[in-house]
């Protein structure tokens, strides 16, 4: 009786194109997968000492790895393109200040001053 039930629920989601798709993995991977650039953009007014190199370049890769993967599957997935390419830009966004920060004279030149004691005031 209850699987019956649940056989009759799925078929009417199914026979509706946007709740088959609001319903797909195809719709939630992509969701549940923008906290990753969330935190990414939200990590930029952070200090650049907190940014770890290795896992943004880990990122990187990851992000374009999967734009490419997106657009490679039947039917295409233009949701996680999108999840992808806004990963892409705020891990290469990061990835400039990691660097600007530890290899091209950040750091020394002092101009990360303010964003770091702003750092240190937010965690008091």
């Amino acid at each position: 009786m209850a699987a019956a039930a649940i056989k009759a629920i799925n078929a009417r989601i199914r026979s509706n194109k946007a709740l088959d798709y609001f319903c797909s993995t195809h719709f939630w991977g992509p969701v549940s997968n923008f906290g990753i650039p969330l935190a990414a953009i939200a990590d930029s007014r952070k200090s650049p000492e907190l940014i770890s190199g290795p896992m943004t370049g880990a990122l990187v890769v990851y992000a374009f790895t999967f734009m490419r993967y997106s657009l490679a599957v039947t039917p295409k997935n233009y949701l996680l393109f999108a999840c992808h390419f806004v990963n892409a830009g705020s891990q290469l966004s990061q990835s400039y200040r990691f660097l600007d920060y530890h290899h091209w004279g950040g750091k020394e030149s002092g101009k990360y001053a303010k964003s770091i004691a702003a750092s240190a005031a937010e965690k008091q």
